[in-house]
């Protein structure tokens, strides 16, 4: 059985009063709920426009509703597709009854579906989602930015997109299109290891070994989430940071028969 623990927590960093990030969770309230699966979902509502925690509320506000509705053993990638197309409809609604004032509503969205021995992550934008194993994170999910993008088409360096004044700028976003190309992605999950989504302010202040020595060096997952906020503020903190880290205990090994899953010994 798919057994885990989590922890998260969003500070607004040491320049901006406000925080446009917003997290927000699922958990199976009954033992037959569990073949809905667990459920993280992070916004970051994007810096400068108008109305961005808005944005991010209302997007996960939209993906955590929706599952909570759906229907139990649903296929977890076509589900979050529809959710986070959802929450783009919800952002472009919110924005044109707001008027002038909303303008520019826009927001990222990383969310991650646990169920079984797998995580489904769906994500537009550039919050992150890592898995953390034997000392090591791997990023799930790669970066919509136009520097990313540039580095995907071979015409930056990984260190030069890293430096470049790119780096900010999103190539795709909640909010932006009245249709969003979403990004899914599967991986199974193994005893042990602790998945990580963040917003920018986190993984834009760190590189991934030191997110991954933080992770690892913290047995409880609070303190864990502490120490990354506080060594992000120290090493940047113009931004929002938000981490939501999901330790896996034990998982249930599967196989899929004509779209139905078994259980493996």
């Amino acid at each position: 059985m798919l057994d885990i623990e989590f922890s998260q927590l969003s500070d607004p960093g040491r320049v901006r009063t406000g925080n446009e990030d917003y997290l927000g969770y699922v958990l199976p309230a009954t033992p037959e709920l569990r073949s809905r699966g667990w459920l993280f979902a992070l916004a970051d509502g994007v810096g400068g426009q108008r109305q961005g925690e808005v944005a991010s509320r209302a997007a996960i506000q939209e993906v955590l509703g929706g599952f909570g509705r759906a229907t139990t053993g649903a296929s977890h990638k076509e589900l979050l597709t529809q959710l986070v197309r959802a929450a783009n409809a919800r952002i472009c609604e919110a924005e044109a009854l707001a008027g002038p004032a909303g303008a520019g509503m826009a927001s990222t969205v990383v969310v991650c579906a646990l169920r079984y021995d797998r995580a489904t992550v769906a994500h537009v934008g550039d919050s992150r989602c890592y898995v953390i194993r034997n000392g090591s994170a791997r990023a799930i999910t790669r970066d919509h930015t136009v520097a990313a993008e540039q580095v995907r088409l071979g015409l930056l360096s990984s260190n030069e997109a890293a430096q470049g004044e790119t780096r900010h700028i999103l190539s795709r976003s909640l909010g932006a299109n009245l249709s969003v190309n979403v990004e899914i992605d599967e991986v199974q999950l193994l005893a042990g290891d602790v998945v990580l989504l963040c917003s920018d302010g986190l993984h834009g202040a760190l590189t991934d070994p030191e997110i991954a020595r933080i992770v690892g060096r913290n047995r409880d997952l609070a303190d864990a989430a502490r120490e990354l906020v506080a060594r992000a503020n120290e090493e940047d903190g113009r931004d929002n940071i938000s981490v939501q880290l999901i330790r896996i205990h034990s998982v249930e090994r599967v196989g899929m028969y004509r779209g139905r899953p078994y259980k493996l010994r």
